[in-house]
C-alpha cells in the first residue's frame, strides 16, 4: 500500500463498511484517494483502487474519467471553478461567464492560473437550473452570476 493509502486507511475501512460489495464504494475512494494526494489521482493510485475493490484498472479509470470532479495525472488548483454550462445555464449566459472568467483568471478553460490557485473548467449540470447561470468553486456554489458578483466572489477568495 502507497504512502497516500496509508494515511487513509482507516477512512476507507470505514467506508468500506457502508457498502455491501467493495465495488460500490469506488466514488468514495477515489474522491478520498484524490484529497489525499492534493487533488489528483495518479495511474498508481487507480492501480491500488482496482486492487482494493476486486476491479479491473480499466473500470476504476472508466469512473475517474466520466466525472468531472475527479482529476486523472494533472492536478488542479487550490480553488477548483467549475462553471455549469447546461441549457439553463446557457440561456442565461453560460458562454459569458466562462469568457469573462477566462479573461479575470488569464487562463483558459482547463487551465490553472500560473500562481496554482484556480483552475477552471466547465460542468454538463451542477444542479442549480433554477439560480443560472451558477458555478460552484470548491464546495460552494455561486448562483444568479454577473460580472459584478463574480468580482465580489474572486475577491473574497483572494485574487483581486
Amino acid at each position: 500500500m502507497s504512502e497516500i493509502f496509508s494515511k487513509v486507511k482507516n477512512e476507507i475501512a470505514a467506508v468500506l463498511d457502508k457498502y455491501p460489495n467493495g465495488r460500490s464504494a469506488v466514488m468514495d475512494v477515489l474522491r478520498i484517494a484524490q484529497e489525499a494526494n492534493g487533488g489528483h489521482l495518479t495511474k498508481e493510485a487507480l492501480g491500488e483502487i482496482a486492487a482494493l475493490l476486486d476491479m479491473r484498472p480499466v473500470e476504476v479509470n472508466a469512473a475517474a474519467a466520466f466525472y468531472t470532479m475527479y482529476r486523472i495525472q494533472k492536478p488542479a488548483g487550490r480553488h477548483h471553478i467549475w462553471v455549469c454550462r447546461n441549457i439553463s445555464c446557457s440561456l442565461l449566459g453560460a458562454e459569458h461567464i466562462i469568457a469573462y472568467l477566462e479573461r479575470a483568471l488569464r487562463i483558459k478553460t482547463g487551465e490553472t492560473t500560473a500562481d496554482d490557485k484556480f483552475t477552471l473548467s466547465t460542468a454538463e449540470c451542477l444542479g442549480s437550473c433554477g439560480t443560472a447561470p451558477m458555478m460552484q468553486i470548491d464546495d460552494d456554489y455561486y448562483e444568479n452570476l454577473t460580472e459584478s458578483k463574480i468580482d465580489e466572489i474572486l475577491a473574497e477568495k483572494g485574487l483581486k
